[in-house]
């Protein structure tokens, strides 16, 4: 019986891919190294799944690509928490652009930028979570429905919320990483986030102790993390706390969650299994992400599990 369960719950995980894109693609990985274009550059960055061969030629990828950023690294298969780098870029390429996301009515402005640890400010594949949370959120007959980002980043998914009607708490802790999802939100014409400064967890624990309440609770936690402090936290360790105090705060109707994980080795099973542990989910999303590729094989990009009730 056991095993006939594991095989139904196999059966209903997805694979999805960010179909709404025109300022991105993914056009060839391989070799450790992904070939993308955000906009108007062409970039080569580090992809520690990539292990097999690229479908294009080195003196393709080296014409098409504006920049390259080279990492230090022991171990190739895995992304460390210490990263060691920098960007190679042709003369024309700027250290900051924009580029838009359509998805129906929502039009979406990011500003993307070079930096040194090689993110450009945003995750392609999260465009299939961006339309789940619009469509949510523009679905309820809420005046003011909440919305709480966790380990927000640059702050696209809040932009989103707040962009459907939603009021957005955005929380993070890197400074520049509110201060650049500020300017997201600039961008696109929209004003009062509320931004906080904070661990997540930290904030987490101090809102259930307020009694307070979201209709919508967006998780994106990184393999480790640091707080403000200096404080170090694993995901392994710190998951299950945070699913269960998220779990009190989160509404019992009009409401939503999104988990997303990209710990390598973890798969989107145990993010299933956390979350039923704390919520009654009727029909739960769970799978993996991944960003269809022009040329050559699909490139694997972490998992997810989200609900809507």
């Amino acid at each position: 019986m056991l095993f006939l369960n594991l095989y139904v719950q196999t059966l209903n995980l997805k694979l999805l891919h960010p179909s709404s894109w025109q300022d991105y693609e993914l056009i060839d990985s391989g070799n450790f190294e992904k070939l993308e274009r955000f906009g108007k550059f062409t970039l080569i960055r580090p992809e520690p799944q990539a292990i097999w061969e690229r479908t294009l030629t080195d003196d393709e990828w080296n014409r098409l690509a504006h920049a390259r950023f080279d990492r230090e690294q022991k171990d190739m298969y895995r992304s460390t928490e210490d990263v060691k780098g920098g960007w190679g870029k042709k003369p024309n390429v700027s250290e900051s652009w924009n580029v838009n996301y359509q998805y129906n009515d929502l039009k979406l402005i990011l500003r993307l930028a070079l930096t040194g640890f090689g993110h450009v400010g945003v995750f392609p594949e999260q465009g299939t979570n961006w339309n789940f949370i619009y469509d949510t959120v523009k679905s309820w007959n809420i005046a003011k429905p909440k919305v709480l980002n966790l380990f927000a980043y640059t702050g696209a998914a809040s932009v989103v919320a707040k962009s459907a009607g939603a009021d957005v708490t955005h929380v993070d802790a890197s400074r520049p990483g509110i201060n650049w999802a500020n300017e997201n939100m600039r961008l696109n014409n929209l004003n009062d986030i509320r931004w906080v400064y904070e661990d997540a967890l930290k904030f987490v624990k101090r809102e259930v102790k307020r009694g307070n309440k979201y209709n919508g609770i967006i998780m994106d936690p990184p393999p480790y993390g640091r707080g403000p402090d200096g404080e170090k936290w694993t995901l392994q360790e710190k998951l299950n706390e945070l699913i269960q105090l998220s779990s009190q705060l989160l509404e019992k109707q009009n409401c939503f969650f999104i988990l997303n994980m990209y710990a390598v080795g973890l798969s989107a099973l145990v993010g299933l299994n956390v979350a039923q542990t704390h919520f009654k989910i009727a029909n739960p999303e769970y799978g993996e992400f991944f960003l269809k590729s022009k040329n050559g094989n699909d490139l694997p990009m972490g998992t997810f599990l989200r609900f809507k009730i």
